[in-house]
């Protein structure tokens, strides 16, 4: 193996001899290569850019089929899970192209490490902080404008050829790929890219042994060059962003102004009162059953969804997607088939609609978001009848 290989650093701190290995995640050559390079440097420690939520993952292989999909509604974690699945899909869509696993460079990674008795140091930050301090770092324009680009892009039919990807490993195109990331989302550069340059860095210098292997995303080995001779503080990178009060303030703020103003308008003019109260609730009980509608859902899961609407639109801390996702779950209850088909169906929007576990996704994500619609067009409806009575 050439010492002088593109996709492969090393760098000489103090007593000891950092390999870093760039790599594309559904890239066959960066498998093989991670072996190779393990195999010929024995190190003491192999560093591999996974958290130990992603390493549990990659261990315990596909779980699907124990997933209680109540226990997901209760938990309030539908929106997460489908937009893990979506991601999650789109990534085995491209190895499958391949004819390889998604991250299999760091299973390589994991299985060379134990096959040479080094030590295995999981060097990334945890997934859901990296998550957090990202959507801290976008405003409501961009959180919608990066949600619209990740499924545009996961469900577009552009193929990608093995060349194309190790083609990203080259210091020109990874420059253009910062430089584009930094011109359509500037804030979201530092928590996605610089901060975890800057912790992976100290994982692999704290790592024990004088020689450490680390197999990392090819656009993270320039940041980690420069990064790895400062010392960073991990606690402050791994601190989760404080929650702001201003959304749960508006979320109870709404509500109560709605009803106050109904409230008053009855007292002064019953007959507006019930004007606005039967506006309130056909705006939000037609929309939030119209997604339910979209996404398939099961007649009385829509019916569900047009009465709790009204209800729910009004108290922050319940969703009508939850008791229509309930409801959608009780009578298409998901079959041992659905969880194992689960990754392949979520490849595609067909699959999406067609597999029963993301169809009661869709269902709770469709519900909430017509009756956030049903909520804005009613609420302007509620105050048009308010000012016209005054």
């Amino acid at each position: 193996m050439s010492i002088n290989d593109e996709n492969i650093t090393r760098i000489y701190l103090d007593d000891k001899e950092l390999i870093l290995i760039g790599t594309a995640h559904v890239s066959k050559k960066s498998a093989e290569q991670v072996k190779e390079v393990i195999e010929h440097e024995q190190p003491e420690s192999v560093c591999v850019e996974l958290d130990q939520q992603r390493y549990q993952s990659i261990k315990d292989g596909n779980k699907w089929q124990e997933t209680d999909i109540f226990n997901v509604i209760k938990q309030k974690k539908a929106t997460l899970l489908l937009m893990n699945m979506i991601i999650s899909s789109f990534q085995k869509r491209l190895a499958k192209q391949m004819g390889i696993k998604p991250g299999q460079e760091m299973i390589q990674g994991i299985e060379s490490a134990e096959e040479s008795g080094a030590t295995l140091v999981l060097a990334d930050r945890n997934i859901q902080i990296t998550f957090a301090r990202i959507w801290n770092n976008l405003g409501a324009w961009g959180k919608a404008k990066l949600l619209m680009q990740i499924v545009f892009s996961i469900f577009s039919n552009e193929s990608i050829s093995e060349a194309e990807l190790e083609k990203l490993k080259s210091k020109d195109m990874l420059d253009a790929m910062l430089q584009d990331l930094t011109k359509h989302f500037p804030r979201l550069k530092k928590p996605l890219i610089d901060e975890r340059d800057q912790y992976l860095a100290q994982k692999i210098k704290e790592a024990p042994g004088q020689k450490i292997v680390a197999v990392l995303g090819a656009a993270h080995v320039p940041g980690i060059k420069e990064q790895i001779h400062k010392d960073h503080d991990l606690d402050k990178l791994t601190t989760r962003p404080p929650k702001s009060k201003v959304p749960k303030l508006i979320g109870w703020a709404i509500p109560l102004l709605i009803i106050s103003i109904i409230a008053y308008t009855f007292m002064s003019n019953p007959a507006a009162g019930t004007q606005q109260t039967i506006s309130w609730v056909l705006w939000n009980g037609s929309f939030s059953a119209a997604g339910t509608a979209v996404a398939l859902g099961h007649p009385l899961a829509v019916l569900t969804a047009f009465i709790a609407a009204p209800i729910t639109s009004l108290n922050p801390l319940i969703a009508a997607g939850w008791f229509a996702g309930v409801v959608q779950a009780y009578f298409r209850r998901p079959s041992v088939k659905d969880f194992e088909t689960l990754s392949e169906d979520a490849a595609s929007l067909k699959g999406f609609w067609d597999n029963k576990v993301t169809r009661i996704l869709l269902v709770i994500v469709l519900a909430n978001v017509g009756s956030s619609l049903g909520t804005a067009i009613g609420g302007a409806d509620v105050l048009r009848v308010f000012f016209e009575n005054l």
